[in-house]
């Protein structure tokens, strides 16, 4: 008896040595699901379908782009972290979920630490819009903002729009007034409207009403100024030379995904990032691709949390 014991486990064994690279060698095996924790129509929403139709043709199976907003973020997050870790259901979003809310929201039912990292897919400057109708610049924004009658629209609060203003409130010393938003089109459109003064936003969503004269942007907030607005200053030359804020979008599985399962992931994710034709349509959304091995997401994940968790707790950020 104990003989056959050690046998069938020896083989039980050998078979679970053999099952994990097969998993990865047959993956994928049915629909692949990228959940976007935030309303459509955002930056965020645009990129992963776009992934999504790119390997529906390098793998040959349906991958679909589903959007499950709510909670900044937290309730897709949660649904893919309870997913189960083949491969089949990833989450697609930036910063927040992956590496920022668990510094601002005392409950949390998923623990980002434990993510899989597949990919840090692209990069995107953050950038400061105003309603058209504000002629002025950011020293005069900030001005007005001394006497309490600035609004700034927050498209999700604990995002990442909302830690740059509450970044800039801190380093100016003012308060401004936020207005929440379940999401980036009904903040957006608020600004357009002339509703709310400011928003801090992606170049990709701003810059075609900036040039269309529908929004303002008088500031960007990465460390360098951006190629398509070579006279619009930064916010760190405007005076807050500590300032900077660029978003950027992830790709993790659920916590024990197979590592062989997820190197191959990444791989194929990598080179549809830098195909001629995505990268192509990532230039005209201002978004710079990365596609980076696993390794590198994963140090660059843990290296935005400790970044922004240092503001967070020097400006006493809190989601409301």
């Amino acid at each position: 008896m104990t003989e056959f014991i050690r046998l069938a486990l020896f083989a039980a064994f050998g078979a679970a040595l053999q099952g994990a690279p097969a998993q990865a060698q047959d993956y994928p095996s049915r629909t692949v699901r990228f959940v976007v924790p935030y309303p459509a129509g955002s930056g965020t929403d645009v990129l992963s379908r776009l992934l999504a139709d790119a390997l529906i043709r390098k793998w040959g199976r349906t991958v679909i782009s589903e959007n499950v907003p709510g909670a900044s973020g937290n309730i897709g997050a949660l649904d893919v972290w309870r997913s189960p870790p083949d491969g089949h259901t990833m989450m697609l979003a930036p910063p927040g979920p992956i590496s920022t809310n668990r510094f601002l929201f005392k409950e949390m039912h998923y623990d980002a630490t434990k993510w899989v990292p597949v990919s840090w897919l692209t990069t995107v400057p953050y950038v400061l819009t105003v309603r058209s109708s504000f002629k002025g610049d950011l020293a005069e924004l900030i001005a007005q903002a001394k006497t309490g009658k600035i609004t700034a629209a927050l498209p999700g609060p604990g995002g990442l729009a909302h830690l740059s203003a509450a970044h800039l409130q801190a380093l100016a010393g003012v308060k401004m007034v936020y207005v929440p938003y379940k999401g980036l089109a009904t903040a957006m459109n608020d600004i357009l409207a002339g509703h709310v003064d400011m928003m801090f936003d992606t170049l990709t969503t701003s810059l075609p009403l900036h040039q269309q004269g529908r929004v303002r942007i008088i500031a960007v907030a990465s460390p360098k100024r951006v190629a398509v607005l070579p006279d619009i200053p930064t916010v760190a030359e405007s005076g807050y030379p500590n300032y900077r804020s660029i978003t950027w979008f992830g790709l993790v599985a659920p916590p024990g995904t197979p590592t062989s399962l997820a190197d191959r992931i990444s791989k194929g994710v990598g080179e549809v990032v830098h195909s001629p034709q995505v990268v192509e349509r990532l230039n005209t959304m201002q978004m710079e691709p990365v596609g980076s091995s696993r390794t590198k997401a994963a140090a660059f994940f843990a290296e935005e949390g400790r970044y922004w968790a240092q503001i967070i707790k020097d400006a006493n950020i809190a989601a409301q």
